[in-house]
């Protein structure tokens, strides 16, 4: 009896130090290995608030059995806080009714607004029934959603087995910030349940100390191979490849290889084509899936082969593997080293994931942003970030004010040069922007090279020299009309044709210039942009306007 009360003594203090640091899953690791009854004694120790943040940590089974052994008047208040509000839950059949009738985003919109009714009311299961019954991409989704200070709490009630494919679909940010909350022993199993480039993809975003401990849970196998693509930079084809290809010599028969696969208890994901090695596991070709399925089990492999089918350098750059998929509709492609040493494989999942990252971050590059930015990160951290580049623009303002500032005189004179000046700047920033866009696009595609750039050049000047001249007549009449002054006419339709002849310069070769400098002209490409345009534009306007008016 009283080892008994010792234990009891001890799991109430461990559970009241979960509760206390809010460790909802150490929580219910605990209360599950104990018995009904002393989960019973215990909630009716806690305070009301306290009570309520253990009992939906209760798994659903066992709430009965807990109920059994509350006095009647608590059994009424938890009965009451479980089943408040579930009449306004989605069912499945509900939320599928939905998706069809409404589209996916109603039904988005439905399960996000779920989540965080749930949060405000304290009703934490409902969330885990929710989870239960949707993709782990989806709960991603809902958990990027979230306010970061209500994220921990809805992540704590996806289940325990699952966690470790959610962590796959998170972005970097919001994956590193949810792994770093964990337990140990939760992340550790977490990372056991994943794929191994989805594991060294959780790893790279984790401290130091904590992927060590990871890999120390490894055994000895798959901690090498893990190691193997750690080695390797994360965006090249070393570090997208998977470990889980199926390699086979060419004097084989269809039938050997056949029966070698009824031995595997599944064949990898998008196993479309198998790879022909040699004895020193050096590539020769593949073999596609298809083909060994029809073909006769007598047929040699070699006979299959095809030999003029590329491998991926170890090394080469993720977004050239990603435009080879998309010209060749590839679904994996196999990956080897210097020496032809087939390493691994790249599939076609992983491929999804770069071309929405690089299409990220060319849209969130345009402004100052990053493409793995937590939508709901903190306000200080979201600041520091945003701040860097409104004081790179504050520069470049001041740099227009400047130029602006030299013509102070000619303003001063005359008044409708101030009204019509932020024109010139405005037609020179969009047309700069439509040939910048392009450029960006080109070179992410690896259409724009050294060859063809002079040809695009010319081909954006034109296309600068007939708008120009369109738009600078069309603006010319309007100021005409409005001062009834023809040499602001003249001098504003000026201005017009030679900023967008320059915008269409700077469009295309302020792009190149970043890049052989090494920076991103997706980032800063705007930035320089519009600083010529700006200056160019108000320069020329008011330099004409001083050479001619006054």
């Amino acid at each position: 009896m009283t080892t008994d009360k010792a234990t009891i003594h001890t799991e109430v203090d461990a559970i009241r130090d979960a509760l206390e640091r809010r460790k909802r899953k150490r929580m219910r690791r605990l209360l599950k290995a104990m018995h009904p009854a002393k989960i019973a004694s215990l909630l009716e120790t806690l305070t009301p608030a306290q009570r309520i943040s253990v009992w939906q940590q209760i798994d659903e089974p066992l709430e009965q059995k807990v109920l059994s052994h509350l006095s009647p008047a608590l059994r009424a208040q938890l009965t009451q806080e479980a089943g408040a509000g579930e009449d306004t839950e989605p069912s499945a059949d509900a939320t599928g009714a939905e998706s069809t009738a409404g589209g996916a985003d109603a039904a988005d919109e439905t399960q996000l607004r779920v989540v965080l009714e749930a949060l405000e009311s304290g009703k934490l299961k409902r969330i885990g029934r929710l989870f239960r019954k949707l993709h782990p991409a989806r709960i991603a989704g809902l958990l990027e959603s979230l306010p970061a200070a209500d994220r921990a709490a809805a992540w704590d009630m996806v289940e325990h087995g699952r966690m470790g494919k959610v962590l796959r679909h998170l972005h970097e940010e919001v994956r590193r910030r949810l792994a770093a909350e964990m337990e140990q022993d939760d992340l550790v199993d977490a990372a056991r349940e994943m794929a191994p480039d989805d594991l060294v993809d959780l790893i790279q975003d984790l401290p130091g100390d904590l992927g060590r401990e990871i890999l120390l849970t490894l055994n000895r196998r798959e901690r090498e191979r893990v190691e193997s693509m750690l080695s390797y930079p994360e965006d090249s084809a070393g570090g997208l490849m998977n470990l889980d290809q199926i390699a086979v010599r060419a004097d084989i028969k269809v039938g050997t290889l056949l029966r070698y696969l009824r031995l595997l208890e599944d064949l990898p994901p998008n196993t479309d084509k198998f790879y022909i090695v040699d004895r020193g596991n050096r590539y020769q070709g593949i073999v596609r899936a298809r083909r060994v399925l029809t073909a006769k089990p007598e047929t040699p492999i070699a006979e299959l082969m095809e030999t003029d089918f590329e491998p991926v350098a170890v090394d080469a750059p993720e977004a050239d593997i990603a435009r080879r998929f998309e010209a060749q509709d590839l679904i994996s492609v196999p990956v080897v080293d210097p020496a032809g040493v087939l390493l691994g494989r790249i599939t076609v999942d992983d491929v999804v994931d770069v071309i929405r990252d690089l299409a990220e971050h060319s849209m969130m590059g345009m402004a100052g942003l990053d493409e793995e930015t937590d939508m709901f990160a903190p306000v200080v951290v979201s600041s520091r970030r945003r701040a860097v580049w409104l004081g790179i623009n504050l520069v470049t303002a001041f740099l227009a004010a400047w130029v602006i500032g030299l013509f102070e005189n000619t303003l001063e004179q005359v008044v409708a040069l101030a009204v019509l000046m932020p024109i010139v700047a405005s037609m020179g920033g969009i047309a700069g922007s439509q040939t910048l866009t392009l450029v960006i696009r080109g070179l992410a595609m690896g259409q724009l090279g050294t060859v063809n750039t002079s040809i695009l050049l010319l081909k954006e000047i034109g296309i600068g020299l007939l708008n120009g001249l369109l738009w600078a007549l069309v603006v010319a009449a309007l100021a005409i009309v409005w001062f009834g002054n023809w040499a602001i006419g003249g001098i504003i339709a000026a201005a017009i044709l030679l900023n967008l002849l320059c915008a269409a310069l700077a469009g295309v070769l302020i792009p190149l210039i970043l890049r052989r400098l090494g920076i991103d002209p997706a980032l800063a490409g705007s930035v320089v942009l519009t600083t010529v345009t700006d200056v160019v534009g108000f320069f020329a306007f008011l330099g004409l306007a001083t050479l001619l008016l006054l």
